[in-house]
C-alpha cells in the first residue's frame, strides 16, 4: 500500500503556487502571504486541540490532516523548504527531548 508522505504534500502545495486564487484554494491562502497561511494553521491546531480534549478521535484525525496541510502551505509561504525542517528533526532527536529543549533556552 502506497502512503501519501509529506513531502508529496509539499510538492503539491508547491505545484499551485502562483496558480489562480480563484481556481484553488491553496493559491489563495499562498497569495495571502505568511500572515494568512499562519492564521489558518493556528485556526486548524486549535480545532485539533479541542478534538483532542473532547476526546473524538474522527475529529482529531481530520483537524491533524487540516494541521499538516497548513503547514506545508506556510511553509511554503515562508520561503522555507520542508528538508530543512526534516533536517531540523533529525538534529534535535539525536539527543534526549529535554537536553535539546534545554539547549534552546541557551541558544
Amino acid at each position: 500500500m502506497s502512503r501519501y508522505t509529506l513531502a508529496d504534500l509539499a510538492s503539491l502545495v508547491a505545484s499551485r503556487a502562483g496558480t489562480d486564487p480563484d481556481a484553488s484554494y491553496t493559491a489563495k491562502l499562498l497569495a495571502g502571504g505568511p500572515a494568512k497561511a499562519a492564521k489558518k494553521l493556528g485556526e486548524e491546531a486549535v480545532e485539533a486541540a479541542i478534538a483532542a480534549v473532547q476526546g473524538d478521535r474522527e475529529g482529531l484525525k481530520n483537524e491533524a490532516a487540516d494541521v499538516l496541510y497548513h503547514l506545508m502551505v506556510l511553509l511554503k509561504a515562508g520561503n522555507v523548504e520542508l528538508d530543512a525542517v526534516m533536517d531540523e528533526l533529525e538534529r534535535r532527536t539525536a539527543q534526549s527531548g529535554l537536553a535539546e529543549k534545554a539547549s534552546r533556552r541557551h541558544a
